[in-house]
């Protein structure tokens, strides 16, 4: 009785744990590769699927903006002006096309002068660029009939305390050497109501008396102008203007009786377009 008993026992653990029930699983045996799997990866297109279309860079957008900056009657002490002062530029966020303008004309009279350069831009860092071209001036009068061409190079951008600043170095066709600094800033009266001090000045290394040019500083404009923006495209403005000949430009200017010192009272319209 006692033997039954324990075989019966050894015939309940041999079924509930059958050998090899604590052993660690086998691994898989990896079969060999087939044809199929040495195929290269990833597999090859179908042949009978249209071909993918090219990827291309996008390229930097282009576009452009006008900005008439002065259009203005000026009061002088002597002969009233009709002055101006425009900047277009096309290209994109990097590289662009300058188009630059300013000048006056008399309104008693016929003559007046103007400027025009043509540069090529490329920004440098977040707020500044480097820019290089043409300019060419022409001066035009009953006593006076003069121009010539310069080749330019400079840097124009935001200094601190949101000052915009352009300097720019300029060498003529006979080899003069002259150089422009100019800065302006805007102040916030209100959203509309706008403030804006500006001050440029000339500076020449040999004296050019066939075109009135000083060595040394040849003159200096400051000016001050209020203007409201009833849109930002259209912006009316009046001010004062201050403008003063120094040292040898002085001396050519009061031979060919022009005025050295001249205020003046202006008024006009700021456009962007």
């Amino acid at each position: 009785m006692r033997v039954s008993a324990i075989a019966i026992a050894i015939s309940i653990s041999l079924v509930s744990f059958p050998p090899g029930a604590n052993a660690e699983p086998e691994s898989p045996v990896l079969s060999a590769p087939t044809a199929q799997q040495n195929l290269p990866y990833p597999p090859p297109l179908d042949p009978t699927l249209p071909p993918l279309p090219e990827i291309h860079p996008h390229p930097e957008p282009m576009y452009g903006a006008l900005t008439v900056e002065q259009l203005e009657y000026r009061l002088n002490e002597g002969h009233d002006t009709f002055n101006w002062e425009a900047e277009g530029w096309y290209g994109g966020d990097y590289r662009r096309l300058r188009l630059k303008t300013e000048g006056e004309v008399e309104l008693s009279g016929d003559g007046g002068e103007l400027e025009v350069q043509l540069l090529y831009s490329q920004l440098v860092s977040p707020f500044w660029e480097v820019q290089g071209g043409l300019r060419y001036d022409r001066e035009f009068g009953q006593n006076v009939e003069r121009d010539r061409f310069f080749g330019a190079i400079g840097i124009q951008g935001l200094a601190p305390y949101f000052v915009e600043t352009e300097a720019t170095l300029f060498v003529s066709e006979a080899g003069d050497v002259s150089a422009r600094f100019k800065a302006e800033r805007d102040f916030l009266i209100s959203q509309r109501l706008i403030l804006q001090p500006e001050i440029e000045l000339n500076l020449a290394a040999p004296s050019v008396e066939n075109f009135g040019v000083g060595s040394g500083l040849n003159d200096v404009d400051l000016g001050l102008r209020l203007r409201y923006e009833i849109t930002r495209e259209f912006a009316p403005y009046v001010g004062v203007n201050w403008t003063h000949k120094f040292g040898q430009t002085a001396d050519f200017a009061r031979r060919e009786g022009k005025q050295v010192d001249n205020w003046a009272v202006v008024g006009g319209v700021r456009l962007l377009f």
